[in-house]
């Protein structure tokens, strides 16, 4: 009976090696497939694919670099930040219905759907022109944005805050990766800014976007935008926005907003494919959790626009 026993036993050994072997295979399979699918569903906003040369590049997207004087070999992925500068114009018929905006109540042209296009930010504007601003960070964080008028001596005006607001997004200023922050959001009133210069020597307007990890204890938002203290911000620009480069999406001027980013615009996470930002601003010399902040100099053209 003992021998027999030690024969069923010594018989079963290599059946349970196979069974552990196989469990062992099938968990790294397992644990290998949800990491490949992560991996190719998680946004990442930078990629050093995005500025090899084309003959070497294997990535879908291809960016220009606009600073050569600020490197990008040595970016943290983190200290990157996508905008997208969206100028409204009357939809077309070709046009996808699913992307048009409905003219606001307190529009007081003649054209019934606007449909955003994809311009740079060099692109100067008209007076009058409504435009969007989507903005997209690598990590999770707090998101401002400030706004000076620009001077043609130079000089700039007082800082405001514009978002957050309480009126905007509720006051709901955090970011994560693949959140799209909309600035004004879609159920905003209105939808848009209109560019209107209402004074002499008036150039442009700094657009200043800065993404925190904690939110700044010294600012106490309200229902509208509140003037800032020129010292502060000029110590957030030396300290977060030194060294700060950027890089413009080729081939996408004038592309339409597409039903992917416009459920974006709803709460919707972009993946790791979808619509890339326009702009990447990056800065190669933050340590991994330091702020960041970019200014955008959104300049006035001299003709006013048409039918806008």
């Amino acid at each position: 009976m003992k021998n027999s026993l030690r024969i069923v036993a010594i018989r079963l050994i290599p059946a349970l090696l196979i069974v552990a072997l196989c469990s062992v295979f099938l968990e790294r399979f397992v644990n290998a497939r949800v990491t490949f699918q992560e991996d190719t569903q998680t946004r990442r906003l930078w990629d050093s694919e995005f500025v090899k040369p084309k003959k070497a590049m294997t990535a879908k997207r291809r960016y220009r670099v606009a600073t050569p004087r600020i490197p990008t070999d040595k970016v943290d992925g983190e200290s990157v930040l996508g905008i997208t500068l969206w100028r409204l114009r009357p939809s077309r018929g070709s046009d996808d219905k699913q992307v048009r905006l409905f003219k606001h109540k307190k529009d007081d042209t003649n054209v019934l759907e606007w449909t955003p296009e994809r311009i740079s930010v060099d692109t100067p504007l008209a007076a009058g022109q409504r435009v969007r601003l989507s903005i997209e960070a690598a990590r999770t964080g707090y998101l401002y944005v400030i706004d000076r008028e620009m001077y043609e001596d130079g000089t700039l005006g007082d800082p405001y805050l514009i978002f957050p607001t309480s009126n905007l997004r509720g006051g709901d200023n955090q970011v994560s990766v693949g959140r799209v922050i909309d600035i004004p959001a879609l159920d905003d009133e209105p939808y848009y800014y209109t560019l209107d210069p209402d004074r002499p020597g008036l150039t442009g307007e700094m657009i200043s976007v800065l993404v925190t990890p904690q939110p700044l204890d010294d600012i106490k938002i309200g229902e509208k935008m509140i003037k800032l203290s020129k010292d502060h911000v000029e110590k957030w620009e030396k300290s977060w926005g030194a060294q700060v480069g950027r890089l413009e999406l080729e081939n996408s001027f004038g592309n339409a907003w597409t039903k992917e980013e416009r459920e974006a615009s709803n709460g919707q996470t972009l993946k790791r494919d979808g619509p890339a930002p326009q702009t990447l601003y990056y800065r190669p010399a933050a340590k991994p959790g330091d702020s960041l902040m970019v200014s955008v100099r959104l300049r006035y053209g001299t003709v006013r626009a048409k039918a806008q």
